[in-house]
């Protein structure tokens, strides 16, 4: 019996890292995993928006995926309340909106994990302990958080 595919929410940062010359190798690696249906990619009303000022080929990423490799996950009044809780917690600043509803979003859609080439704002290590501290306050699970580089690709040539 196969295992459900882990649900995983992208920023706008994994999608333009394919174009990045520093993130390039390992953002292409977690796309061609999602291709071959090693994972499904959560992406919000805040991913597309972000990806509307995204040069052509940034853009094209997602129209890359198969219909079944991506789930649009919606900004609604329940991700606007965990956002400002956040705010609010100091775990970002009100400048930071934007990265809040990525944490949101991925975490009120039940992601399995949240991606992100997003060191300063999300992927770091006392913002994390922030944003999981609202959401035990706020009745969700736990966020984990990575880089595509720690997620690794060493059994790409294992059955999935």
């Amino acid at each position: 019996m196969r295992m459900p595919r882990p649900r995983v929410y992208i920023d706008t940062s994994v999608i333009g890292g394919c174009e990045d010359p520093e993130f390039s190798a390992e953002s292409r690696a977690f796309f061609d995993q999602v291709r071959r249906g090693r994972y499904v990619v959560l992406v919000s009303e805040m991913t597309y928006y972000e990806l509307q000022r995204a040069p052509a080929a940034v853009q094209a990423v997602l129209d890359a995926l198969p219909k079944d490799g991506a789930v649009e996950t919606p900004i609604d009044a329940e991700v606007e309340a965990l956002a400002q809780a956040y705010i609010d917690a100091g775990a970002l600043g009100a400048s930071r909106r934007a990265d809040a509803i990525h944490i949101a979003a991925a975490t009120v859609a039940r992601a399995d994990l949240i991606l992100s080439w997003n060191f300063q704002h999300i992927v770091n290590v006392n913002r994390i302990h922030k944003f999981k501290g609202v959401n035990m306050q706020q009745g969700y699970p736990a966020v984990e958080i990575y880089s595509p580089l720690e997620l690794g690709h060493d059994d790409q040539d294992q059955d999935l």
